[in-house]
């Protein structure tokens, strides 16, 4: 009986999603308010006039956070859902736990990145 194992497409691209909007969170939220923290509020004002768009990601922040925060819990189910196994040939076996070890390095990258921008958007702002 030769029975295929399930997982042996290439890694999904959405794992860059996942970065991408991670890394928003921290572009509209944490950088302006630990440069202004530090004395800094030219350089927002000119981060502000060189990238209005991120004038409209601060403004919707709550989203920000909702959706980026949902897709690392789809993202965290993915690597660690149960029945997950690797083929069972030596070079897609190789393969796929290089991309599973890429995919968790990802997913505590963009974890530790959601975690920061959500503190210092709603964390900070209550102790200043």
């Amino acid at each position: 009986m030769n029975k295929q194992a399930p997982n042996t497409s290439k890694p999904r691209s959405w794992s860059w999603l996942l970065l991408f909007t991670t890394t928003g969170t921290l572009l509209c939220c944490a950088i302006p308010i630990v440069l202004v923290t530090l004395g800094l509020g030219a350089t927002v004002a000119s981060m502000a006039s060189a990238a209005p768009w991120l004038i409209t990601l601060s403004q919707n922040k709550g989203w920000m956070f909702a959706v980026s925060g949902v897709l690392i819990g789809l993202s965290y189910w993915a690597v660690h859902r149960p029945g997950r196994v690797c083929p069972t040939d030596p070079e897609l076996a190789a393969a796929c736990e290089s991309a599973d070890r890429w995919n968790q390095r990802f997913l505590w990258v963009s974890g530790g990145m959601w975690c920061v921008g959500f503190v210092a958007a709603y964390g900070l702002p209550l102790l200043l």
